[in-house]
This record gives structure tokens, sequence and C-alpha cells, in this order.
């Protein structure tokens, strides 16, 4: 059987994947890139976007990436961190809506503004708080706040129309915030590559086998679904983007730095409403704190959506427990990704999260109007049939071993690269897709090394984003310029 040899094999057809592959091909035009997809088109599990919150996450309105400190305080550091990397994405999305590569934003992204809101003495004060700290730095200098029913009945009129007047609230908003159909945009970028030379997707082909030759190279094995044909190929730089398939790949590669890790699953819903005369009265995200014990995942909010050119209004996502890695997975899936290697971390992780377990298996067990019990905090007047319950997508969450064999549970995206760079995977969960430009650059600097260090390489890796090697949490002058120009080439100033 012939091998069919390449540069790059990139597996899975998700937004990831999509990206570096954009990047490589305008960073080095002759590379021979091979995608692998194991469903018959791409962007189909994650990457979907009723699969997905569809928020461009830049912690303007996600209260869990500010938490509350000990001593009464907020922390902002991560939202300031996942702030510059939205940057990052919204630069390097603006580069190829000018070049002609991705079409006119609106097929992808929208402005939508996000607005985080809350109840009781408490959470107002703590609302309070994280707006003082985030809106006194320059990445969140527009962030606006207020109490006042005026206000709030224009930001967000079906959230307090027939609320309680004697309940405080408050909100906070930025007008500039987005929703992005991350399933639109990963198909314009995979088809761009497929008008290009050297590029190459192959659909209903899952992986059977990876392994590394001697000479450094890897070598996979996937099988057609339909046809039942068999398909090596072999490559000097694989990339394993699949979602919550990404850790068996990984597990399958044998390399040392995948040790220890395992995958804890987590399964959403979401209650959907498509009557124009409910979705056309709101026009925002809006976030709330999430449940105690809930994962990040779990955070509720009231979103404005935009998928495949239709609005609509979804709430959630509730979250729930599944063995599954990936939503059209098997249910085996995670007790095949036990290994001696991470068992004890699995293990660690299962006992001290026990709250966490009877939640999600508590949300499974959740009835329609139980859900839009939960939906009427946000949405007074909601009424059950107006709201219909969809499947959201699958997400693994990242169990890492740590020092003394225990294991901790990880609510974040992280890539693993082997040593000699030839391979790299990304594992986790949100904020996932809003960051893939940046979680991309990760891999590039971890892989490419000496390419990356090359004037020909630098050159190019500023015109696809103009702040790269520099801080925009830092340089407020920078961070002016590249918004500016953001905002209005994908037309959400």
């Amino acid at each position: 059987m012939a091998v069919r040899q390449a540069d790059v094999v990139l597996v899975g057809g998700g937004v990831m994947s999509a990206t570096l592959g954009m990047m490589l091909r305008q960073l080095d035009p002759s590379l021979d890139i091979v995608m692998v997809e194991r469903l018959d088109h791409v962007a189909h599990e994650s990457t979907d976007g009723w699969n997905n919150a569809g928020t461009g996450h830049a912690g303007y309105c996600e209260l869990n990436y500010t938490p509350e400190t000990d001593d009464g305080d907020v922390a902002i550091d991560r939202a300031l961190k996942i702030n510059a990397q939205f940057e990052v994405s919204l630069q390097f999305w603006s580069y190829l809506v000018e070049q002609g590569m991705l079409p006119d934003p609106k097929t992808f992204i929208n402005r939508t503004p996000h607005q985080s809101f809350v109840w009781g003495e408490k959470d107002v004060a703590f609302l309070k708080r994280r707006f003082e700290r985030l809106s006194a730095h320059h990445l969140f200098r527009e962030m606006e706040y207020t109490e006042s029913p005026d206000d709030l009945e224009e930001w967000m009129p079906l959230v307090v129309k027939h609320r309680d007047p004697m309940e405080r609230v408050a909100a906070t908003r930025i007008k500039h915030g987005a929703d992005v159909d991350f399933g639109s945009l990963t198909r314009s970028m995979v088809e761009y590559l497929q008008s290009q030379p050297n590029f190459e997707l192959m659909l209903s082909s899952p992986v059977h086998y990876i392994d590394q030759r001697d000479n450094g190279r890897w070598k996979v094995r996937v099988r057609n679904q339909k046809t039942g044909e068999l398909t090596k190929l072999e490559a000097g730089f694989v990339f394993l983007g699949a979602g919550g398939g990404a850790l068996p790949m990984l597990q399958k590669s044998g390399i040392d730095e995948a040790c220890g890790y395992g995958g804890f699953p987590v399964s959403g819903q979401w209650l959907v409403c498509r009557k124009p005369d409910i979705v056309e009265q709101h026009h925002s995200k809006v976030y709330g704190k999430a449940p105690i014990g809930a994962p990040p995942m779990s955070v509720p909010h009231l979103d404005t959506r935009i998928i495949n050119g239709e609005p609509a209004l979804l709430f959630g996502p509730f979250a729930g427990f599944t063995t599954r890695f990936l939503k059209q997975g098997s249910l085996f899936d995670l007790f095949g990704s036990v290994k001696p290697t991470n068992l004890r971390p699995m293990l660690s992780v299962s006992k001290s999260n026990m709250d966490l377990t009877r939640y999600l298996i508590g949300e499974v067990f959740q009835s329609h109007s139980d859900r839009v019990a939960s939906l009427r905090n946000f949405f007074p007047d909601a009424r059950e049939e107006d709201w219909e319950l969809k499947m959201a997508g699958q997400r693994v969450q990242i169990i890492k071993q740590v020092d003394g064999g225990g294991g901790k549970l990880e609510f974040g995206t992280e890539i693993v690269a082997a040593k000699d760079g030839t391979l790299a995977a990304l594992l986790g969960a949100s904020p996932g897709a809003s960051t893939a430009a940046n979680a991309m650059l990760t891999v590039l600097e971890r892989c490419f090394p000496e390419s990356l260090k090359s004037a020909e390489w630098q050159e190019r890796m500023r015109q696809l984003v103009p702040s790269y090697g520099q801080s925009l949490v830092e340089d407020e002058q920078l961070l002016t310029k590249v918004r500016e120009r953001t905002l209005t080439t994908l037309k959400l100033g």
C-alpha cells in the first residue's frame, strides 16, 4: 500500500485545526497539509454553532473569570489574559477578511453587547467592585455600570420586565462584544484551504493508528468509513485538534508528555427560543453567576445568537454527566481513556470532586419546568411552551497529574507538545475557540521554533497578528491601534 507523504497532518476539522492550517499556509505556502476528519463534514462537533456558547470570550461578561478573593477584592488577571488572547483572534480574522480569505464578517461574527447581570446585595457589591477594577484597565475602559431601572430597561428589556422592583439589581456592559458562529468561520477557512495547492481534506476518516518512526516522522493510519479504504499517512508534524477526541489520540501517540493526563467529560443542553416576537426583544449576551458547585461551562446566560444566518435566543447551558468524549462518540470513551499512567490522578480527582459529580447528575434529571424556572431568573415572563431543549456539545475537562502523583481538575485549555516538536495536542474547554489564534501561536512557538525565528516568518507573523511579540495588557497605545482596526474591519464598532 502506498504511503501518502505530507509535511503536516491536522487531525480534526474544527476551528483549532483550521486556524493552524491557515497560519501555516500564510507562513509557508509550500507546506503539504492534510486535514483528516472522522465525520462527513467539518465543524460538526464542538465547533458547530449549536454546540458552543458562540460568545467571543473576552472576559467582558463572564464573572467566573474574575473570582472574588478571600479579602473581598476581585482578581482580574485571568480576565486581562483572556481579553488579550481574544484580541489576537480578532486581529487574525481581520487579516483574513482584508485579504479576501474570509467572506463578509457578518457571516461569522456580529456585534452583540456583552452584559453581566446580578441581583441581591452581595452580588451587586461584587459586580460594582469588579467594574471598578476592570474599567481602570485600558482593555476594559469602555465598560459601563448601572443600577438604574431606565438603563436596565434599555440594555436588557426581557430581563427586567416584571421583575420585583424592590429587588436590588445591577449590570455592566461592553457594547462591542461579539457573537461568533465558529462553525461558519471554520467552514469558510477550510473552504479557502481547499482552494489552495498542497492541501487535502479527508472526510469520514477517523484515525485508527498513530506512531512515530525511528526517523522522527509520524505514521498516521485512517480508514474511510464509507468505502472502507485504508490510507497510510506519514508526516513531519501532527496536530491533534479533535476536541474531546484529542486525549485518546494523544495517549495512542505514546509521547512522554501525555503521561498523567486524563479527562472529565461534561455534556450540555440549551433552552432555545425561535419565536420572532421574543427574539427581536433581546440583542445581547447576559451572563450571571454560576450556581455553587457548577463547572465554568455552566455559567448561566441568555444569549442572542445568529447561527447559519438565523437569529435565536439560547439560555443555559445546563450541564450533565456523560462518559462520551464527543457528542457523536462512544459510551466507552471515558473508560477507554483510563491508563496505568493516569489512574491515580483520575481517582484522586474523582474523590475530591464528588460535589461536582452530584451536581452534574442532578442537572441531567431536571424537568423542562425546572429548566424554565432557572430561565425566569433572567426572563421573568418566560413561558414553557416558547422554549425547546437542544443538545449542546461535549467538553472534556483536563485532569492533570500534580506533585505527589495525585490529580487536579483544570477548567481551561492546554497545549501538550512532544519535546521534539513533531506533535502537539490541544486539550480542555473554555475559553476554547475564542482564543484559537493565540493557542495556535503557542503551537507554532513550541513546534516550529527555528522557522519562527527567521526574518521571513517574523515579518509574515506581524502581518497576521500585528501585536505579535508585544503585550496588549501592558501597552495601551498598541491596544488602541489594533482595536480600532479590528472593530472596523469586523464591523463590530
